[in-house]
């Protein structure tokens, strides 16, 4: 099978789990560093299925790799490549499917309860309406694409997660490892700091149970990424 490719646009914010996950299903996976000036691919059927990152920057900005990340999205839609975003990566396809990205009302950084919505695209895509706890790391979000399914949401935000076919947007991060969560919040002191507000949490907020909480996002991760695996495109 052809590799899934896996866009990495910070160095702090690699695949985390979904690396993970992929391994322990034998597919495999090749990194693509845009920020180490890897260069965008332009044929979508040269992989199984594409999978973008997080990032600190936004796609509004007038970056080089965004117009042609969101032209591979668009590529990939039309040859049947499914493509997943996580955060960053969901704000592109957003775009690419003609949403908008814009300030979420609240910035949220750390843990906090994601809503499944009650409808049949959430059930194929989580299995089931139960409420779940995610990490969260951003001020911008995204609207729902023409054609798209709001699949999730939370109070602070009401679009965690969006479904277009065979194709899955998340504002949320579903990838996260304890490492990257220490990683980030170390790294980010000082916007969480500048940041006061309801939705942003204290690094001793982020470390409580943090390993269950881990392991419980793993789960949910694994039913989205069993989902989104399905439509892996063959040969």
């Amino acid at each position: 099978m052809k590799p899934v490719a896996i866009f990495r646009h910070s160095s702090t914010e690699g695949p985390g789990y979904f690396a993970t996950y992929l391994e322990r299903k034998s597919l495999p996976w090749k990194l693509i560093a845009l920020d180490s000036g890897e260069a965008v691919p332009k044929n979508a059927r040269a992989f199984s299925g594409i999978g973008f990152m997080g990032g600190p920057m936004s796609v509004n900005d007038p970056l080089p790799w965004i117009p042609q990340a969101m032209e591979l999205i668009r590529e990939a839609v039309r040859k049947d490549v499914p493509v997943i975003g996580h955060c960053l990566g969901g704000q592109l396809m957003s775009k690419a499917f003609g949403g908008t990205v814009g300030p979420n009302p609240v910035k949220e950084i750390g843990w906090g309860e994601v809503r499944v919505a009650d409808n049949e695209v959430a059930r194929a895509w989580f299995g089931g309406l139960e409420p779940f706890l995610s990490f969260q790391w951003h001020g911008e979000t995204f609207t729902i694409p023409p054609g798209g399914t709001r699949i999730a949401s939370s109070t602070h935000c009401a679009n965690q997660a969006f479904a277009l076919g065979k194709h899955l947007g998340l504002q949320c991060h579903v990838e996260m490892t304890p490492e990257m969560i220490r990683s980030w919040y170390t790294g980010g002191r000082e916007e969480i700091d500048a940041s006061p507000g309801p939705g942003v949490q204290q690094p001793e907020e982020m470390e409580t149970a943090i390993g269950d909480r881990v392991a419980a996002l793993n789960l949910v991760a694994a039913r989205l990424y069993d989902k989104w695996i399905e439509g892996l495109a063959k040969g």
